[in-house]
């Protein structure tokens, strides 16, 4: 959805241009995030964006999650929600999850790095891409050519992992339309390997160089890219629409860090992950982009957090009212058939999973105060948090 809904307001508003007059011009920036921290028998604001400083209490605890940005969606927002991302930090090692736009950034001002200049990704150990939907992975052609400057005491290869290529494109929709031209239809849908060697090509003049003229080392030394290998569970077909697993998929054991991941449901794009952190203080599972999913739900079981996107469905109905009468139901089924909206996540999701804390991203709209998220927390028992940007949360006990 995210990636669509830019383009399609964009298309249609010329027909409704009341509606930025009534506060709605919010739909073009396509899903942005709001912050604040509560539980679910009643919040506790920190305020509207840019309002207050962010709750950075877990900062003192060896496991934390950092909320890097809580915007989705490809439009850029005002700044004070940066596109989608979620650190994952043990002790110094930095694990992330996503990289919207501006995430390089955040990772600076959260004090990620190692406090050189030029160690803002020192500590970075991983990288996890859910799916390839732009606003899920835009700073990745940022980071690429950039981390020898901005990691230069990099011990070892940050390693990458994400989904490989698809062969198989999905239905064109709606039914009867004519099908729109293929890019690179040799390789219409690559994954995170291949993407990389396109990047490799791209900055070429760039690396080149910079390696000829200084002591900068290659991307190639500082990166171990892998697409994640589901050949034994899936072959994607066009509606995307994945298995149930029996199990999750090991991604990657980084001495006391275990990672695993699951297929999520965000028809029609796949193949899409969420990713599980296991640490010995407790257990962080990502959510990705995805609607109600048992496999997610299976990923989540006991977790400490679960960080889960959100959309409001009463906005999307909002969204899809500047289309023709004839379109408005099946625009409406596309932007919501691979989200979770605020009465499913926490009763439908979090709930079922067990989780002990709720943690709410990637939120749509933008404009809605804290409080309008507050029902995600209904048929929930644990502890519903809405997040915010740079926002820390500690899991398990202090550091002593």
């Amino acid at each position: 959805m995210c990636d669509d809904l830019g383009p399609l307001l964009r298309a249609h508003m010329s027909r409704r241009g009341a509606l930025r007059a009534a506060g709605t011009a919010g739909v073009a920036a396509a899903a942005v995030g709001l912050g604040v921290a509560g539980t679910s028998g009643a919040a506790q604001a920190a305020g509207a964006p840019g309002a207050a400083r962010p709750d950075t209490s877990g900062s003192r605890h060896r496991t934390r999650v950092v909320l890097l940005g809580t915007a989705g969606g490809p439009v850029l927002t005002d700044g004070a929600r940066m596109g989608i991302s979620t650190a994952i930090v043990y002790e110094d090692r930095v694990y992330l999850v996503d990289l919207g736009f501006g995430s390089q950034m955040r990772i600076a001002a959260a004090g990620l790095g190692s406090g050189s200049p030029s160690g803002v990704l020192d500590n970075v150990r991983g990288i996890f891409l859910t799916h390839m939907h732009s606003d899920h992975w835009a700073e990745w052609p940022a980071l690429y050519p950039t981390v020898p400057s901005n990691g230069t005491g990099l011990s070892e290869p940050i390693r990458v992992f994400g989904p490989g290529d698809r062969d198989t494109l999905p239905p064109v929709s709606p039914p009867g339309r004519p099908e729109p031209p293929v890019v690179t239809p040799e390789r219409p849908i690559p994954g995170i390997s291949e993407t990389t060697d396109r990047l490799r090509d791209t900055f070429a003049a760039d690396l080149n160089e910079r390696a000829r003229a200084s002591l900068f080392r290659l991307p190639d030394e500082l990166f171990v890219v892998q697409d994640i290998d589901i050949s034994s569970l899936w072959h994607v077909d066009p509606p995307g629409i994945p298995p149930r697993l029996d199990a999750p998929i090991p991604v990657w054991t980084d001495g006391d860090v275990r990672i695993t991941a699951t297929l999520v449901d965000h028809r029609p794009t796949a193949p899409s992950f969420a990713f599980r952190f296991d640490t010995p203080d407790g257990s962080v599972v990502v959510s990705g982009d995805t609607r109600v999913s048992q496999n997610l739900i299976d990923l989540a079981s006991g977790a400490d957090y679960l960080v889960h996107e959100c959309v409001d469905a009463a906005y999307i109905d909002e969204v899809v009212s500047v289309f023709p009468p004839d379109q408005r139901e099946f625009m409406r089924m596309t932007l919501l058939q691979g989200h979770t909206t605020i009465e499913q996540v926490g009763r439908d999701v979090a709930e079922p999973a067990g989780v002990k804390n709720l943690v709410l991203t990637h939120l749509v709209p933008t404009d809605p105060g804290p409080e309008h998220w507050l029902p995600a927390g209904e048929g929930y028992s644990g502890r519903l948090i809405v997040g915010e940007d740079l926002m820390q949360l500690g899991v398990g006990s202090r550091r002593r």
